[in-house]
Parts: structure tokens; C-alpha cells; sequence
């Protein structure tokens, strides 16, 4: 079965790779469950899947098509990785996604000679590095511990990095160290590093450090002193370096949070088949565990479709509204803890005993487990995300809620041709949100008699009231404290705001998926039940979801695992 999206044509890449990938529960797929679990139990790269990868080359859609690459939207480069992601987190972070983030600072800031260099390595196939978190320091990249001391025409560095994925093999580094020890904007740079070229007496590689999650991505660490390096390998002006990281985080946050998205439809599958297996026993037809399982599938379904709206929107507005998504990444690399990781254990209570398994399906569902949730820490973790947040809710309280027209329709359809991204336009703080406009002018607006029609509109009337409500506890505390950010208070506030984009993502999808889109998203009923989680999660007392809509829901999960097709926005063919 085909759907509307890859009937247009779109995303035909990611489609090919999924079927190259195969079905990964074959046990004569050489790069299926079998062998991608064995090499996860050996903690050891998953060769078979990165040559696979390498067939495909797929190293060039981390590079921009102007250097070479295919590189052209940001909404292509998650369709093309989810396929990867599905099957193995790792594989994908260890043999691209990690190259990626660090190309993107060269993309952005790189001179000419600096971006043609490493898409010459992307293009070969070599890896790239990028070295930022500080794990002595939680993970805040402006407290790096190694410092570069400008000396005559070179920089001499010290101090140590532990912890770098891909560093052994790789063939640039993109660097993050102190370059003036006063605390500021202007304090940290970004260097461009061949580490191969590194004096070895100078820079000492660490011992390799295995992880609970993403076991076969090798991460290792480096220790300089006194180790020179041309002042050339500057990536933009000496002290840009924060400003530079802060740009390049709104892009990684919101591609690397989108991907996540399909790791959890495999567990979301792994855990509808195992259900339906069950069902399949008599014994079982009438068992309230079987009840409480299918509630727990169909609910998984929903917090996949809320998380994707505002995956999908924010990786867009990456291209259609680059000025406003600060506050779109971090909401969505926030909320990627609280709902994926959540709805992930949800499903665990699916399998109940089953979930100890190491092989097959069963292997892969507690290998996700495992690894999604790091997806989500270090420098883009939920504090972090709160922290780049909570500092623009006074602004956006005074002069944005409630006042910004709708945005653009080609927000909210995937697959539509995007334009250029434009990093320039990037802003760390412009004050204006767009896509909350569509809570207040949307539910103004519902038609219809059907149940999904009339629970939409009687739910997102709730959720107004509740954005009305944050506005005014945001300009109450700012009237209060005008001088403090008050974290306490505010991180809750952060929290509640989150929520409401991704409300205000699901009534985007929604209303514009009539245009010829997806008739399951032109449908009422699944984007009231994702309304119904939000309210609930913001601890309001929506109107109880018409038993209709949790059918249609329903539904819908089993036409799509019975014609293998993915659970997200995009619901094109999957394997196995």
C-alpha cells in the first residue's frame, strides 16, 4: 500500500532506504536483529549495517547539495535517517548523525576552504567528531575545561574532553574550548581539528568509556597539553563560539528530537504485535490485562502523533519561520523525555516478562529503551531546554501570545517543498511565537456535529483557558520579580507552554491535512485524543473522549501495523 505522501514522490529516499534495510526481523537479513543485536551485546559498531549505509550513500545527505551533498531541507534529512533510527539508534548516531551535528557548525560558520574540506571527508565516507559536553560541569558546554591560548600565528590547548563519539576514527573535530578565562558571550570558540594530525605527545587519547545506552558507539576522550594547532582551524571570529553553539543547537535539538520518533514507532509495532498475539488465545479474549494492553497501544499512538506535530513543525519552521525557533526546539528536545521515553515504558507493561528478552523483536524493544533516553541529555537536556526557554516567556507573554497572526499553511504539510534554510536568520531570542496563534484562532473555528468534531472544539476551548491562564501567571511573576527569572516557579511554567505548542502543533496538522492530505489527520478524532492527553498532563478537567474517537484511534494503529505502515505524520511503508 502506498500512501498520499509517497505517491507525490516525496521522501522517495527514505522509502528506498527502508526497503534496502529490509525487514530486520529476517533472521537471514544480514543486517536484521540478529546480527545488530549481537554487536550490541559485544558493545561493538554495527558493521554489516554502516557498509550497508556506505552502499547507500548515505553520507551525503549530511552534506548541503551546494558542496556536493543532497542536503536540501532539514524535514528530508529526518524522513531519510527515521528508517535508521527504527532499527537502531546507535548505528544511526554512530555512523552519521554525530558527523552531522558537527558539520553543521562548519555549514553555518566554516569559511569556503573549511566547508569543501569536510564535505570532501563526508563524501568519502569519514567520520566527524564533535566535542562539547563537559561531563565535570553537567554537561555546560560554557564551562569547557580546555582552554586555547593564542601564541604568536597558532593556539596551544589544555585540559581535557572525555568524552567524544567517534573520535578514534575520526578525521575532523569540531572543538568547543575556553578562549578568555572571563565568563561571558565571548568566552568559548569552535575549532576545526584533523585529530589525526594532532602531535601525539601533545594530545593523549583516553580509554574507550562503554555506555548503558548506544553500547556500540564508541566514545573516547582527549587530553592536551600544550598542544599547538594553527589559529586557521578557528571555526568564525575568536570568542563566537557560544553564539555559534546556541544557533547549531536550535538545528541538532529539533532533527536529532524528530528522529526519535522512529525508534518508538518500532517499539509502538513490537508492542501491537505481541498484543495481538495474546489476543489470539482464547484464554485471553476476556482477560482486563488484554483491555488495559490495548488502552495502552492506542494511547502510545496518540503521544507519538502530539510529539510528531510538533517535530514536524519545528523542523519546518527551521526553513519557514527560522527567527522563532528557539522556543520550538527546546520545547520539543523537552518534551522528548516526558512523552516518547514515557509512552516507551508505557508499552513495557505491554510485554510484562517479555521485555527481558535479548534476541528478535522483543531484543530490539529493550535495546530502544535503553538507548532513546540518551538521546535527551548532555548539553540539550531538559534543564538545558528550560534554561534557553524560561528567559523569553516575559517577552512572549507582553507582546506575542495572543497577538501573532497564524502562520504560514506549508507549516504544518509534510512533504511540501521548503525553502533554503537560512542558519543567518537563526535568532537566540526574537520574542515572537507564531504557532501558538493556532490554539485561540483554530478552536475558535471548529465545525461539525460528528463526536470527534464536537470533543475537539469542547477540549481546545480547555486548553485556551489554560494559555490565557500561563500568560497571565508569566506577566503576574514578571510584575512581581521584574528583575529575576524566578527559575522556581518559571520551569513550571516552561513545562505548561511546552504542552500548549504541542497542542498548538496537533490543531495546525489537523486543520491544514483537509487539503488534500491524510485523511486520518483531516480526521477529529485522533487530534482530540492528543488534546485529551494534553489537558491532562496540564492537570485540567477536560470533557471525557467520546468512546468514538479511542475506535478510530484504534483503528487506525491496526490498518497501519496490518499494511505496514509507520505510525508518524508521514506513514509511509516500513518492513517487518
Amino acid at each position: 500500500m502506498v500512501t498520499a505522501l509517497a505517491a507525490r514522490g516525496t521522501h522517495a529516499r527514505a522509502t528506498e532506504l527502508e526497503y534496502a534495510l529490509g525487514d530486520p526481523a529476517d533472521p537471514a537479513n544480514p543486517v536484521g536483529y540478529a546480527s545488530l543485536l549481537a554487536a550490541d551485546r559485544a558493545a561493538e559498531r554495527f558493521t554489516a549495517g554502516e557498509e550497508l549505509l556506505d552502499d547507500e550513500r548515505v553520507f551525503a545527505e549530511f552534506v548541503p547539495t551546494g558542496l556536493g551533498g543532497r542536503l536540501d531541507s532539514f524535514e528530508e534529512l529526518v524522513a531519510v535517517m527515521r528508517p535508521v533510527f527504527r532499527r537502531d539508534v546507535g548505528l544511526a548516531m554512530g555512523y552519521g548523525m554525530m558527523s552531522w551535528m558537527a558539520a553543521s557548525d562548519v555549514w553555518t560558520t566554516g569559511t569556503g576552504e573549511q566547508r569543501r574540506r569536510l564535505a570532501g571527508i563526508l563524501l568519502s565516507g569519514g567520520k566527524a567528531a564533535i566535542a562539547q559536553h563537559e561531563t565535570a560541569h553537567s554537561n555546560q558546554y560554557v564551562r569547557s575545561q580546555v582552554t586555547a591560548g593564542t601564541v604568536g600565528d597558532r593556539l596551544l590547548l589544555n585540559g581535557a574532553k572525555p568524552l567524544i563519539n567517534n573520535l578514534e576514527r575520526a578525521r575532523a573535530l569540531v572543538l568547543f574550548c575556553r578562549t578568555d578565562a572571563d565568563a561571558g558571550s565571548r568566552s568559548h570558540s569552535a575549532l576545526l581539528l584533523d585529530p589525526q594530525a594532532l602531535p601525539a605527545d601533545r594530545a593523549t587519547l583516553l580509554p574507550r568509556h562503554v555506555s548503558v545506552g548506544l553500547r556500540g558507539c564508541r566514545f573516547a576522550g582527549l587530553d592536551f597539553r600544550d598542544c599547538p594547532v594553527p589559529a586557521s582551524a578557528l571555526l568564525g571570529p575568536l570568542g563566537s563560539g557560544v553564539t555559534t553553539a546556541l544557533r547549531s543547537f536550535q538545528i541538532s535539538r529539533t532533527v536529532i528530537a524528530a528522529l526519535a520518533v522512529g525508534a518508538v514507532d518500532t517499539v509502538l509495532r513490537t508492542a501491537v504485535g505481541f498484543e495481538r498475539s495474546e489476543r489470539s488465545h482464547p484464554r485471553h479474549v476476556s482477560d482486563p490485562d488484554t483491555d488495559r494492553a490495548s488502552a495502552a497501544t492506542t494511547g502510545a499512538f496518540v503521544d507519538l502523533l502530539l510529539y510528531d506535530s510538533l517535530a514536524t513543525v519545528a523542523t519546518r519552521a527551521l526553513h519557514l519561520l527560522p527567527e522563532q525557533t528557539s522556543v520550538y526546539s527546546a520545547a520539543l528536545k523537552y518534551l522528548l523525555p516526558k512523552v516518547l521515553t514515557e509512552t516507551m515504558y508505557t508499552l513495557s507493561t505491554v510485554l510484562g516478562s517479555g521485555i527481558y528478552h535479548r534476541e528478535g523483536t522483543l531484543g530490539i524493544f529493550q535495546k530502544h529503551i535503553r538507548d532513546v533516553p540518551v538521546l535527551s541529555l548532555g548539553h540539550a537536556g531538559s534543564a538545558a531546554c528550560q534554561a534557553t526557554i524560561l528567559p523569553q516567556l516575559p517577552r512572549l507573554a507582553r507582546s506575542s501570545w495572543f497577538l501573532e497572526e497564524a502562520p504560514p499553511a506549508a507549516l504544518f504539510r509534510t512533504g511540501e517543498p521548503l525553502p533554503p534554510a537560512a542558519a543567518e536568520r537563526l535568532d537566540i531570542a526574537s520574542g515572537r511565537d507564531a504557532l501558538s496563534a493556532c490554539l485561540p484562532l483554530i478552536a475558535s473555528d471548529i465545525t461539525g456535529d460528528g463526536p470527534g468534531e464536537r470533543a475537539l472544539a469542547a477540549i481546545a476551548a480547555v486548553l485556551v483557558d489554560e494559555f490565557r491562564d500561563l500568560r497571565d501567571r508569566v506577566r503576574a511573576l514578571e510584575r512581581a520579580q521584574p528583575h529575576d527569572l524566578f527559575p522556581v516557579a518559571g520551569f513550571a511554567l516552561v513545562d505548561r507552554y511546552a504542552l500548549l505548542l504541542a497542542a498548538s502543533a496537533v490543531l495546525g496538522v489537523w486543520r491544514h491535512a483537509g487539503d488534500g492530505g491524510d485523511p486520518f489527520l483531516a480526521d477529529a478524532s485522533w487530534a482530540a485524543a492528543a488534546l485529551h492527553v494534553v489537558a491532562r498532563r496540564l492537570g485540567a478537567r477536560p470533557p471525557d473522549l467520546p468512546p468514538e474517537c479511542a475506535r478510530r484511534v484504534r483503528q487506525e494503529m491496526l490498518l497501519r501495523f496490518g499494511a505496514q505502515l509507520g505510525f508518524d505524520l508521514y506513514n509511509t511503508p516500513v518492513c517487518g
